[in-house]
């Protein structure tokens, strides 16, 4: 779909010199003397690389929709991830670096997302929160109860993080993915 280089707003994604661009940064420019344009960083999805561009708003680029299907989770071997269609029981294989550092909570049967372009993968997302358990957590030091303060806890998948003080071992505990955080203790 064609748009004018005024309309590229953040995590747009677009085809340019060849390649498929995310719009990181949008900042619309209007000088003293010539026209407007729109300022845009722009970061490439397969390899990461990034740019920065001018479009003005006569010039038109092509916006690209990305296929977003969900996926369970098989399981991982060395750098690759084997994923299963939910609906057709097909399964691919992609490298672990489309998931980036939230890989590490990956668990069985786990739902994910995969954006792909004309069938290729592009990246792949994590549920917003998963439910892990809490396998060793440091004892509680006198005091520190009263002022809000963290200690570190290990998770069954062998991930650190912090917790409350309340938090012991053998707690379910809700955690961020992306960012690695502690959430709530799980409702279960």
């Amino acid at each position: 779909m064609k748009i004018n280089g005024n309309e590229i707003r953040p995590g747009n994604i677009i085809e340019h010199n060849g390649s498929l661009w995310r719009a990181v940064k949008c900042n619309a420019v209007k000088p003293g003397k010539g026209g407007a344009f729109n300022q845009v960083e722009l970061k490439d999805i397969r390899n990461g690389t990034k740019l920065n561009e001018r479009f003005r708003a006569s010039e038109t680029v092509e916006r690209v929709r990305l296929d977003q299907h969900e996926y369970t989770y098989l399981f991982a071997e060395d750098d690759m991830v084997t994923l299963m269609d939910s609906e057709t029981f097909e399964q691919i294989t992609v490298n672990k670096d489309l998931i980036g550092e939230p890989a590490v909570f990956l668990q069985d049967g786990m739902v994910v997302t995969v954006e792909s372009f004309e069938g290729e993968a592009l990246s792949v997302s994590l549920p917003e929160h998963a439910v892990f358990q809490i396998v060793e957590a440091d004892a509680v030091v006198k005091g520190q109860t009263q002022s809000s303060s963290y200690k570190p806890a290990v998770l069954e998948n062998g991930v650190r993080i912090l917790v409350p003080p309340h938090i012991e071992s053998g707690t379910r505990i809700v955690v961020n993915t992306s960012e690695s955080t502690y959430v709530e203790r799980a409702k279960d």
